[in-house]
């Protein structure tokens, strides 16, 4: 049996839900598992329909982490236990145990200057597990470059779920919203610095002389949302620019599947950095290729010039012919076409594959 602890967990929604989901589904299918999740006020009916036990922890942050602790050391002492997975260092943190434990790393979680006290109980953490599993080639070199032995750490892409059929009736529903705008541009993520959606808009400003008709779809929330807004306003774009939130899955694929470009040319902000992007995986799946920054990794997830392009997120210049690029001669319709068949790599059978040869 294994414990997967996270603090991450649907049906709240997110990418790193999907991930710690989508591994606890794969794990379930060739192990014993029992995942400790954090308290969600919707969790009962989806807790009743998984296939594996789920304990849910409530109460404030700080306790909650306490008591998750506690419940995992008790259950560790009347079962047999082969390891634990955790989705965070803090999850492991206070989890007191000679069983292996495997923890996965995405990015900003990690990124404190070398000797803080936070990155002392990094590596504290970290340089007790049996593999510290990265989610790109990036993310692997920042755990390096903090202090993470080299020799424990692995890279794993997160795994993708296979499409889902779209809803006929969310595909009509935003023919009749985007009509005849076009090129279409979308970005699915929340509203912060690092998302770089402030710079889009601006590229886009210089982009409506050639394009007139062109869109821009925002779909998520954020703390950086009002100031956005406040941007599109100031370069008069409300015309080409569409919010979106709290929105189904199913208009939220629909948008996607019905779009030219994925756009999400992220940047290091403070210590926040784009870990992978699994938002431009889930997109070629839908045949449609995407603009990532080269801050972060995104290039394991986008094949230069193949899939989409990478750019400089901090140079507003780069932005725009890179998108300008993509839109000439329509480029990226074949762009897109090779991003559908690379992203079959990143199918959760594929992914899972890489765990079985360090769990077993």
């Amino acid at each position: 049996m294994f414990i997967i602890v996270t603090k991450t967990f649907p049906p709240e929604l997110g990418g790193m839900q999907s991930l710690m989901w989508g591994l606890s589904r794969e794990m379930s299918k060739n192990f014993m598992i029992k995942v400790f999740a954090d308290y969600h006020e919707n969790h009962k009916d989806f807790d009743e329909q998984a296939s594996f036990s789920i304990e849910r922890v409530g109460g404030i942050k700080f306790l909650r982490k306490i008591r998750k602790a506690q419940l995992i050391n008790e259950f560790l002492k009347e079962n047999k236990v082969e390891g634990i997975i955790a989705d965070h260092w803090k999850s492991l943190e206070l989890i007191k145990t000679d069983k292996k434990k495997y923890c996965l790393i995405h990015g900003k979680e990690i990124n404190h200057p070398l000797g803080s006290s936070l990155n002392k109980r990094v590596i504290k953490v970290l340089n007790n597990v049996e593999k510290v599993i990265a989610n790109s080639e990036y993310t692997k070199n920042l755990a390096i470059n903090n202090g993470v032995d080299q020799d424990r750490v692995i890279v794993i892409n997160p795994g993708a779920d296979p499409v889902q059929e779209l809803n006929k009736k969310s595909l009509e529903k935003v023919e009749s919203l985007l009509k005849v705008k076009t090129p279409r541009l979308i970005t699915v993520s929340r509203f912060d610095k690092r998302k770089n959606h402030e710079k889009v808009i601006m590229a886009l400003r210089n982009l409506k002389q050639l394009y007139p008709d062109i869109v821009y779809i925002c779909i998520g929330y954020g703390d950086e949302e009002e100031n956005i807004k406040k941007l599109v306003e100031e370069l008069d774009l409300t015309s080409q620019v569409m919010f979106f939130k709290d929105i189904s899955n199913d208009l939220k694929n629909a948008l996607i599947a019905k779009s030219n470009i994925f756009v999400m040319p992220s940047i290091i902000h403070k210590t926040s950095v784009e870990g992978f992007g699994i938002a431009y995986v889930e997109a070629a799946q839908y045949g449609i290729p995407s603009l990532g920054g080269k801050d972060g990794g995104a290039s394991d997830a986008i094949d230069h010039d193949k899939t989409g392009l990478i750019c400089d997120g901090n140079n507003l210049d780069d932005i725009y012919s890179s998108l300008n690029s993509m839109i000439e001669n329509k480029k990226y319709i074949e762009l897109g076409k090779n991003a559908k068949e690379y992203v079959s790599k990143f199918q959760w059978d594929k992914t899972f594959e890489e765990y079985k040869k360090i769990l077993n």
